[in-house]
C-alpha cells in the first residue's frame, strides 16, 4: 500500500500529455507487436553535406575496439555488441551515441568502419533504436559526415530511417531534456535531408521547449549544472548549423542566439574560478563539455553572455576575495520532471581561495539501486535532516513523490533566509539563514515544531582536506568551524563521487541538535 501511495504522489505531478503519451505508446507497442510490425531499417534518401565552424571535441572514449564510458572499459574481440549491457543501460546508451567520432584521435576510416558495423547489425539493435540515442547519434553522424565530406548512401538511408523512428516516438511522455534532444537532432536531420516534416517538428519543439526549459536567469530548469552545459552545447551546435547553412534562411537563428546568450550568462555566474561547476543534483565531471570549452565555442560563434541575477533557478552565489559559496534556496526543479533532482534543499558548496572545501557528494551511478538512493538522499548533502526523515521522497532512481517547497525567502546584500515545508509530515518547518562577510559565513538553522526532534546538519568536506574536532570547534585545514547549541559533533566517512563509477573516501561532519543550531565558518 505504501508503494502505491508513493506512486500516486509521484503521478499527480505529471502533465496530462505525459500520461497520454505513456498510455498511447504502451498500447501502440502492444498492438504493433501483435501484428509483428517493425520499422524499416533503411529508407531511400537524398542528403546534402553541411558546413560547420569547428565545434568542441569529445572526450577520448575509443581506441582499437576498446570503449571507455563512465570510467568503465570494455574491449570487444572481433564484433562489437551494440547491445552490450553488462555495465548498465547508460553505458550502452553512450556506446550508441557515437560521441567518439569527434575525439581528436579517431580517423575518418575508423569512423566509417564503426558506423557501417553499427548499420550491419541494425536488425539486432535494442536500446540503440530508442529515441534518445537516435537523437544524439544523428547529430554525431551528420557532423562527422559533413566534416569529412563523406557521401555514403548506405549511411544516409540508415540514418533517414532512424529519423523516421525518432519522429514517430518523440519523448513527450518524458519531456525535459529528452524532448529537447529530440528537437535538436531533428533540426540537424531536417537540414541534412532538407526534410519539411523533420523541420516542422524541430521548430515546434525548440521554440516551445526552450521557452519552457530556460529560466529567466538563464538556468536549464532541471537545475543540474552538468545538464545545463550539455543543453548549451546543443544550442550552440544548432546555431552553428543554422548560421552556416542557407536552407530556411536562418529562420531560427535569432531565438537560438537569445537563449544561448542567456544560458552563457548563467554558466558564467555559476562556474567557479577554477573552471569547475557545482556538482548539484545529477552533475558529474567528464560528461559535458567544460565551461571553458563552451565559452570559447560561443566566442567563435560570436555569442556573448547575458548575465542576469540568479533568481528563478533557486541558486545563489556569493563571491568575495577569499571564497565562493553556491547555495540552493529553491524548489527541487520542474514538478513534472524531477528525475535529476535530489533531496537537497538548502544545500551549499564552498570554495576557499580557489579550491573546493565543502562539496556536494556528487553522483556515481544512474542505476536504480541503493547507491543512487543514498547519493540522492538528504544525508548526502550539506543541509539538515530532521528525525531521520527525507526532505523530499526521492525513489526509483529518477522519481520523487512528496517534495519540499520553499514557503519563505528573504534576501539582503549580506543575508539569505528561507524556509521549506519538507518536514510538515512530522509537523516541522526548517528555516536556514546564511550571513556572509569577507572572512565569515554564518549558518543558522531553526526547526519550528511542537515536538523536539533529533536533527543533524551535515558538512561534506573535500577529500583533500584534513578535519579534526576540538571541543566545540572543527578544524578543516586552517579554517575554523564553531558550533553552538548542538548536542554532539561527530566525524564519519562518506564516498565523494566527482565522476561516474568513482568513489573517494572523505570526511563528513555531523552536528546533532534539537531546535536551533548556529555554525560559523571563519577563514
Amino acid at each position: 500500500m505504501k508503494k502505491v501511495l508513493q506512486l500516486l504522489k509521484t503521478i499527480v505531478y505529471l502533465k496530462k500529455e505525459q500520461i497520454f503519451f505513456r498510455l498511447y505508446y504502451f498500447f501502440r507497442r502492444k498492438f504493433r507487436t501483435n501484428l509483428q510490425w517493425n520499422y524499416p531499417l533503411t529508407i531511400q534518401s537524398k542528403s546534402s553535406l553541411l558546413s560547420f565552424q569547428p565545434s568542441i571535441h569529445s572526450y577520448t572514449s575509443y581506441q582499437d575496439l576498446n570503449f571507455t564510458f563512465l570510467n568503465k572499459s570494455h574491449t570487444f574481440s572481433l564484433r562489437i555488441d551494440w547491445n552490450f549491457s553488462e555495465y548498465g543501460k547508460l553505458w550502452t546508451y553512450n556506446l550508441c551515441y557515437f560521441d567518439f567520432l569527434h575525439q581528436t584521435s579517431i580517423s575518418q576510416e575508423e569512423g566509417i568502419t564503426l558506423i557501417h558495423n553499427f548499420i550491419d547489425q541494425a536488425a539486432l539493435h535494442k536500446d540503440a533504436l530508442e529515441p534518445f540515442p537516435i537523437s544524439l547519434r544523428g547529430i554525431n553522424w551528420i557532423k562527422f559526415l559533413s566534416l569529412h565530406h563523406i557521401s555514403d548512401p548506405i549511411i544516409d538511408d540508415s540514418l533517414f530511417s532512424q529519423y523516421h523512428i525518432l519522429l514517430d516516438n518523440l519523448e513527450y511522455h518524458l519531456l525535459g531534456n529528452h524532448l529537447l534532444e529530440n528537437g535538436f537532432s531533428l533540426l540537424f536531420g531536417a537540414y541534412y535531408y532538407q526534410n519539411e516534416s523533420f523541420y516542422s517538428a524541430a521548430k515546434t519543439i525548440l521554440l516551445s521547449e526552450l521557452e519552457e526549459q530556460i529560466l529567466s536567469d538563464g538556468a536549464h530548469f532541471e537545475l543540474s549544472p552538468m545538464y545545463h552545459q550539455i543543453m548549451l552545447f546543443r544550442v550552440l551546435d544548432c546555431i552553428n548549423l543554422v548560421k552556416n547553412n542557407p536552407w530556411k534562411t536562418h529562420e531560427l537563428l535569432l531565438p537560438l542566439e537569445k537563449k544561448a546568450s542567456l544560458m552563457l550568462g548563467w554558466l558564467t555566474t555559476i562556474t567557479y574560478k577554477d573552471g569547475s561547476i557545482p556538482l548539484l543534483n545529477d552533475s558529474a565531471k567528464g560528461i559535458a563539455p567544460t565551461s571553458a570549452n563552451l565559452f570559447e565555442y560561443a566566442r567563435l560563434l560570436e555569442i556573448s553572455p547575458l548575465i542576469q541575477p540568479l533568481t528563478k533557478s533557486g541558486y545563489r552565489k556569493i563571491v568575495t576575495e577569499n571564497y565562493e559559496c553556491v547555495l540552493d534556496v529553491g524548489n527541487i526543479g520542474p514538478d513534472y520532471i524531477p528525475g535529476h533532482a535530489h533531496s537537497d534543499t538548502f544545500n551549499f558548496e564552498l570554495h576557499i581561495m580557489g579550491k573546493p572545501f565543502i562539496v556536494d557528494t556528487g553522483i556515481s551511478t544512474y542505476e536504480s539501486n541503493q547507491l543512487r538512493q543514498i547519493e540522492r538522499s538528504t544525508a548526502s548533502h550539506n543541509t539538515v535532516m530532521i528525525d531521520n526523515k527525507e526532505q523530499s521522497d526521492v525513489w526509483g532512481g529518477f522519481r520523487v513523490a512528496d517534495r519540499a517547497k520553499i514557503i519563505h525567502l528573504s534576501e539582503s546584500q549580506s543575508t539569505i533566509e528561507a524556509t521549506h515545508d519538507g518536514y510538515l509530515k512530522i509537523g516541522a518547518l526548517h528555516t536556514r539563514r546564511f550571513s556572509f562577510d569577507s572572512k565569515h559565513i554564518k549558518i543558522e538553522d531553526t526547526v519550528q515544531s511542537k515536538n523536539s526532534y533529533p536533527s543533524v546538519a551535515y558538512l561534506h568536506c573535500h577529500p583533500d582536506t584534513i578535519v579534526n574536532i576540538n571541543d566545540n570547534t572543527i578544524l578543516i585545514n586552517d579554517v575554523t568551524v564553531t558550533c553552538q547549541n548542538h548536542s554532539s559533533l561527530a566525524l564519519n566517512t562518506y564516498n565523494y563521487a566527482p565522476e561516474f563509477n568513482t568513489l573517494i573516501p572523505a570526511t563528513v561532519i555531523e552536528c546533532t541538535f534539537q531546535k536551533t543550531l548556529s555554525m560559523e565558518i571563519t577563514l
